[in-house]
């Protein structure tokens, strides 16, 4: 390829930013890197130039992308962000970013629908899609419904911001003595209203959170990939540390009744949970970009970051039509981590851990033979905090 084409910004290179960024840089694509921090993507041989830039929520970080391209002297390049607050940004000043950028971020009123979880909440009910049964609670002193079967889960309507603010994802209550003190606590740091409160769908052993990751146009899915999160951090409510790669044609419908109603064009990852009690998958959350494990997606024949890249050019596109079932992805250093404290607990046996580590086909998140060093960045990375901690 031309030295003179078009590259790619990756916004945010942790995993899923190195991951793009070496989808690109494997097929020639020039890319850079600009982070808030030192990152691991910053250490691949891929990253052409890296850059620390402005906080991604502020609008001084949508002044720094053009400053950056006019420094740069760089037109049309797309923007692809790993970061939510990132989407947002992006989202909120389109229309001046796409004088210099491609941005392939949905409009502000999409974006809304999506991370306002009691908008999306909404627009599922009318699409006839399940979700775990909800209240919104207005103040810290209103009554619980007698309705709500506990235990329940408790999270901001924008998750980052709530996680900013309380340092926690969710809170979990086994009654409404307990629910009642985590109300009258979030409202110490944080506005009641601004949350939502669910039923916690209950976990028997097998219902792993799905993720179904789309390529869409307009609505219309045109490629999709599925997974699993097989080992996570915190266990049920956190981040993969494990995944694979699975088929659950079932999610087609209801996934696409969504998309087709915010009309959304791009990479989306839309969550499920299985309810055992009724054997209907239930809307979790919508991630307006590329997710940490992105990757498997591409090692299974979905690669997103080139059909960002493909779309937003205008190049001829080859939608793939079916995907490798049964692939793994593991993050060696955080997997063995809390996979030994799974282990430890009694939440994991032993045996499906050696089978998964020394038998299972995987791919590696942080190391690959032709890009070694943004693995080694990682842990040193990892013990740098470990110690300021």
């Amino acid at each position: 390829m031309s030295s003179h084409i078009p590259g790619a910004i990756i916004i945010e290179g942790h995993v899923q930013g190195l991951s793009n960024a070496r989808a690109l840089g494997e097929v020639g694509i020039p890319v850079y890197v600009v982070d808030k921090v030192k990152c691991i993507a910053s250490h691949s041989k891929y990253c052409k130039k890296f850059f620390l830039c402005p906080d991604f929520q502020t609008d001084e970080f949508a002044d720094f992308l053009i400053t950056l391209a006019k420094n740069e002297n760089i037109r049309d390049w797309v923007l692809i962000p790993s970061n939510d607050h990132a989407v947002y940004t992006l989202s909120r000043n389109k229309k001046k970013l796409q004088g210099f950028y491609k941005v392939i971020s949905p409009d502000l009123n999409i974006v809304e629908r999506i991370y306002d979880k009691k908008q999306l909440l909404f627009l599922a009910e009318e699409c006839g899609v399940p979700v775990p049964k909800t209240v919104y609670f207005q103040s810290k002193d209103d009554s619980i419904p007698h309705t709500l079967t506990f235990p329940v889960l408790t999270k901001g309507r924008h998750g980052l911001s709530f996680y900013k603010k309380l340092h926690k994802k969710a809170f979990l209550a086994k009654d409404k003595g307990e629910l009642q003190e985590q109300l009258y606590l979030i409202a110490e740091r944080y506005e009641v209203h601004k949350t939502f409160t669910q039923e916690l769908i209950p976990f028997d052993g097998y219902n792993k959170t799905i993720s179904f990751t789309a390529f869409s146009v307009n609505g219309e899915i045109k490629t999709y990939w599925i997974g699993e999160k097989v080992r996570e951090h915190p266990l049920r409510f956190g981040t993969a540390t494990f995944a694979r790669s699975i088929n659950k044609a079932e999610l087609v419908e209801p996934s696409h009744k969504l998309l087709s109603a915010l009309n959304y064009t791009g990479v989306c990852e839309i969550e499920y949970l299985l309810d055992p009690r009724d054997g209907l998958y239930r809307l979790i959350e919508i991630n307006a970009r590329t997710w940490l494990w992105v990757g498997l997606a591409k090692a299974c024949g979905v690669d997103y970051a080139k059909l960002i890249y493909d779309f937003v050019n205008g190049r001829e596109m080859e939608y793939p039509t079916n995907y490798k079932v049964g692939l793994n992805w593991i993050n060696p250093v955080t997997d063995f981590v809390f996979s030994m404290i799974s282990l430890i607990s009694g939440q994991l046996k032993l045996k499906a851990y050696f089978y998964s580590i020394f038998k299972a086909q995987k791919v590696n998140a942080l190391f690959v033979k032709k890009d070694l060093e943004p693995g080694y960045a990682y842990i040193v990375k990892l013990f740098s905090f470990i110690n300021k901690r």
